[in-house]
C-alpha cells in the first residue's frame, strides 16, 4: 500500500498501520516475517558480481540486511517524512554513525551542551582523535548560532529538547542559518519521535532515534535509526557501513510490532504525563516542573509551534532537601521503578545529574532533580504513589 506522509495525525495513524507492510509479497501474511540469514545465495556468477549494483535495499548479505530490517526501515523513512532509513544496534550508534558520517580531520561540529551523556562523551572522547574541532553551545541560542558556524564546519547536532534538562531548541532558526552555508543539520528525535515531530519539515537533514524508546515501546530490545534526505543519504549508509554496524532481524520485527501502537501508546502516555506534572506543580516540595508541554515552560511557546504533541518524559527540580530525603522518596515509589531508559509501557524515575556533563552552560538548581517517564498505568494511581513517596520522606509541608 503506497502511502505518503501529512501533517494531520490521522493519516499518520494510518501510517503506522500500513507502512512497512506488504502482504502480497510474502504469501498474504500481515507483518512481514523474520528473515534470518547471513549468506545470501545467488544463481548465477553474473548475479553475484553485479549484486551491488541492485541499490542499498538489496538483499546480498546478512550484515546488510534482510526482508524484515528494510521493513521496518521503509516505515520509519515514511513516518519521518525521509529519504531512506537505516538500523543500527542502539539509539547511541546512531549517534556515532551520523556524526561519523560528516566528520573530517580539520572539521568543526557545534554540540549543544545539554547533550545526551554518552553522545558528549564520544563527541570529547573520539571525535578529537579523528582530528575534529567538537564547540559546545547554549542549546537556545538559535539564530545567534550562525556566529559559531565556521568555513570547517561540517555539522550542527540538535537536541530538542534536552533528554535531562528538557530545553526546546528554534530548530527551524538553526537550519535557516546553517542551510546558507551548505551545513547540514543532525538532530536526536527520539523524544518526540514522528508523531509528534516531523523533522525533515523543520530543516533537519538527519534525524537520530533510540528505537529502543517509544518506537519499541516495551522494554525490551536496543535498537537505532537514521533517517536521511536524499543529499545526506549517501554519506549516513556509508559511515553505517564502514562502521560495521548491523542488527538483528528479530529486533527489527519487534520494533515493527512495536510502531504498529505508537500513536495511542503516545497519546494516551501524553495524557498521562500531563495530569501528573500539573499535580506536581502544586506540591510543596517542588520548585518547578521542566515539561515543554506545560504553559509556562520556557521552552512551551516553541513546542507548540514545532511539535504535534509532548512525550511522556519530563524533569522535576525539587526544593532543597538532605539526600536522605531524596533518597526515601524514590525508594518509597512502588509503581515508579528505578532505572535507565524510558519510552516503555511503564513508569520510570531516575535523578537528574546535568551539570556534571555541561561546560557553557550552568545548570544549578537550588535542590535535587529527578526525571520521571510516565508510563500507561492510571494517572490516578500514579499520583497516588507520587503522594505516599512525598509523605514517606516528610516532604509534604516543605
Amino acid at each position: 500500500m503506497a502511502l505518503s506522509h501529512s501533517n494531520d495525525r490521522a493519516r499518520t495513524d494510518t501510517l503506522l498501520a500500513h507502512a512497512g507492510r506488504d502482504p502480497a509479497a510474502h504469501r498474504g501474511m500481515v507483518n512481514t516475517p523474520v528473515y534470518r540469514t547471513s549468506t545470501v545465495i545467488f544463481p548465477t556468477l553474473a548475479s553475484y558480481r553485479a549484486r551491488k549494483d541492485q541499490g542499498d535495499k538489496f538483499v546480498r548479505y546478512g550484515r546488510h540486511g534482510t526482508p524484515t530490517t528494510y521493513a521496518f526501515e521503509e516505515a520509519i523513512a515514511a513516518l519521518e517524512g525521509g529519504y531512506k532509513s537505516v538500523a543500527v544496534p542502539n539509539g547511541l550508534a546512531a549517534i556515532v554513525a551520523s556524526l561519523a558520517a560528516f566528520s573530517r580531520p580539520g572539521g568543526h561540529v557545534l554540540v549543544p551542551d545539554n547533550v545526551y551523556t554518552p553522545a558528549r562523551r564520544f563527541c570529547e572522547r573520539r571525535l578529537p582523535q579523528w582530528g575534529m574541532e567538537v564547540e559546545f553551545y547554549r542549546p537556545g541560542e538559535g539564530a545567534a548560532l550562525g556566529a559559531r558556524m565556521k568555513p570547517a564546519t561540517v555539522a550542527v547536532y540538535c537536541e530538542s529538547p534536552g533528554s535531562q534538562t528538557f530545553e526546546v531548541q528554534d530548530i527551524p532558526a538553526i537550519a535557516e542559518q546553517a542551510r546558507r552555508r551548505g551545513i547540514p543539520v543532525l538532530a536526536d528525535n527520539t523524544w518526540a519521535t514522528p508523531y509528534f515531530l516531523q523533522p525533515f519539515e523543520l530543516g533537519i537533514d538527519v534525524s537520530i532515534h533510540a528505537a529502543t524508546k517509544y518506537i519499541g515501546g516495551h522494554s525490551d530490545l536496543m535498537l537505532g535509526v537514521v533517517t536521511a534526505n536524499e543529499k545526506h543519504w549517501g554519506a549516513v549508509h556509508r559511515a553505517v557501513d564502514d562502521l560495521g554496524y548491523s542488527v538483528s532481524p528479530d529486533d527489527c520485527w519487534q520494533a515493527l510490532r512495536g510502531l504498529r501502537t505508537l500513536g495511542v501508546r503516545l497519546r494516551q502516555q501524553m495524557r498521562n504525563a500531563l495530569a501528573v506534572a500539573q499535580w506536581l506543580r502544586e506540591q510543596p516540595a517542588v520548585a518547578r516542573v521542566a515539561y515543554p508541554a506545560l504553559p509556562g515552560d520556557p521552552g512551551h511557546a516553541l513546542w507548540k509551534r514545532d511539535f504535534r504533541g509532548a512525550a511522556s518524559l519530563f524533569s522535576v527540580c525539587l526544593k532543597p532537601m538532605p539526600d536522605e530525603a531524596l533518597e526515601t522518596l524514590l525508594d518509597s515509589m512502588t509503581l515508579f521503578g528505578i532505572g535507565s531508559s524510558w519510552g516503555g509501557y511503564e513508569s520510570l524515575v531516575n535523578v537528574v545529574n546535568a551539570q556534571s556533563s555541561r561546560s557553557v552552560t550552568a545548570y544549578r538548581p537550588d535542590g535535587p532533580a529527578i526525571r520521571l517517564h510516565i508510563g500507561l498505568e492510571d494517572p490516578a494511581d500514579l499520583i497516588a504513589d507520587l503522594d505516599q513517596a512525598f509523605a514517606a520522606a516528610g516532604l509534604r509541608q516543605a
